[in-house]
């Protein structure tokens, strides 16, 4: 048991050395978290385990993995080069965190949206209940209806 934990520290903190040169990367290109998160699809509480070097939070030694070069190559970072320069950060161990359930960023996407879908449903059950009044007119006229 104390061999992980000695793991765990170890990537802990070459991960935080890692998360600081993304976090000054991403400060020095003047972009948020969220901004990152929209075009990565990486949740943002993972994204900052990654600047925090939190690896405990993620599911997975295979996501940290996945995550930082996913975020490492947005940022413009040679993501090899870091996994080469940095092989103890990715030595992960086999404690599994508790799963994380959510749909990560589904629920803020399509945000300027949100509130105009009953408008648009409202209008094509009015165009459809028009057709229908105006087609039940015309069977009258027509003497099909009586």
């Amino acid at each position: 048991m104390n061999y992980i934990k000695k793991k765990v520290h170890f990537m802990s903190v070459d991960l935080i050395s890692l998360g600081r040169m993304f976090k000054e990367k991403r400060e020095e290109m003047h972009l948020s978290l969220k901004e990152i998160e929209n075009a990565t699809s990486i949740r943002m509480s993972y994204l900052q385990a990654i600047e925090e070097g939190c690896a405990e939070k993620f599911l997975s030694g295979i996501y940290v993995l996945g995550f930082i070069k996913q975020y490492a190559n947005f940022l413009g970072i040679d993501a090899e080069k870091i996994i080469k320069q940095n092989p103890r950060a990715f030595m992960f161990s086999s404690v599994r965190p508790e799963f994380d359930f959510g749909l990560g960023t589904l629920d803020v996407r399509n945000q300027r949206g949100q509130g105009q879908k009953w408008r648009t449903n409202l209008f094509w059950i009015s165009i459809a209940g028009a057709l229908l009044f105006f087609a039940w007119l015309f069977a009258r006229f027509l003497g099909l209806w009586k």
